[in-house]
């Protein structure tokens, strides 16, 4: 044998009785994935599609429109929300590692008085529903005026998707830095590390694989965020990108473009598409490591 032959890789044998006994639920996330695949690819066909042709279901009869797009982008203004979205969920993102972060790493890491009940007021905090919060929140937005502000408007929608994830972002990055083994902690105390530096050094990097999961995550959910946006962005200028499809929808109703708004409707879905097809692997690394202890 060469001393350069491959290493041959060992392929656990199949367990038929096994996999026969799963067979129902494989042919339910078959069926599943057929039905999400058809629905996608009939969309993105009539976004390329005319309105005529989508009514007669004669998709791409014409070919390719690439002008649903442009239309879509200038002049149903899906680039104003797009880029409104993209300030907002990306701002949001950067301000929840920065504030839940230190707080995960303080909790799960030092005891002092009050810790669990820190903890405790995090979860309770997660089970309130935003509908309960937003009528206060709106009187004391309301009566600073700055409601019909452009700038301060949206600095408001950030601070209050800030604010609605900070709980379960800071539960869940607590899982992260529990599980980190404290001899991280011991090795830099004995070279002299500050706490502080010790956590924007060592254990933050450490860290990364939640912090990217969670990131994910809360960008999703602030691009995807409707009922803020619906109550608080009352003007176009500032609406998310839910809101204003929503309204494109409702405006079907007198234009009947709606091969432009299956054109808007992929423009808006391409970020989270991304999000999805590229990081899948460090989403389940992040969401599986939590659960291990270092």
């Amino acid at each position: 044998m060469s001393f350069f032959s491959k290493e041959k890789t060992y392929r656990e044998p199949i367990r038929w009785q096994k996999e026969l006994r799963l067979a129902p639920a494989y042919l339910l996330l078959l069926i599943w994935i057929f039905f999400t695949v058809i629905l996608l690819g009939w969309v993105v066909l009539a976004s390329f599609s005319t309105t005529k042709e989508i009514f007669a279901n004669k998709l791409l009869s014409s070919g390719f429109h690439w002008e649903n797009y442009e239309k879509a982008w200038v002049n149903s203004d899906v680039s104003t929300i797009f880029f409104n979205s993209l300030f907002y969920s990306l701002s949001s993102v950067f301000l929840l590692v920065v504030v839940c972060a230190p707080a995960a790493y303080a909790l799960s890491r030092f005891s002092f008085r009050g810790n669990q009940l820190m903890q405790n007021a995090f979860v309770a905090s997660m089970g309130v529903p935003v509908v309960m919060i937003v009528l206060p929140l709106f009187a004391m937005v309301a009566g600073l005026d700055i409601l019909n502000h452009v700038i301060p408007n949206k600095l408001t929608l950030i601070f209050l998707y800030v604010g609605i994830n900070v709980p379960y972002t800071t539960i869940f990055l607590m899982g992260f830095f529990a599980n980190i083994s404290r001899a991280f902690e011991e090795a830099a105390a004995i070279d002299g590390c500050p706490p502080g530096k010790c956590f924007w050094q060592i254990m933050l990097p450490m860290a990364q694989p939640g912090i990217i999961t969670v990131s994910i995550f809360n960008f999703i959910n602030v691009w995807n965020e409707y009922f803020i946006s619906l109550i608080f962005g009352n003007s176009d200028q500032v609406r998310s990108v839910a809101v204003g499809l929503y309204s494109m929808i409702n405006s079907m109703k007198y234009t009947g473009d709606w091969a432009g708004m299956f054109a808007s409707v992929i423009i808006v879905f391409l970020p989270t598409f991304v999000l999805y097809l590229f990081l899948s692997e460090r989403i389940i690394a992040g969401v599986t490591g939590g659960g291990v202890k270092g």
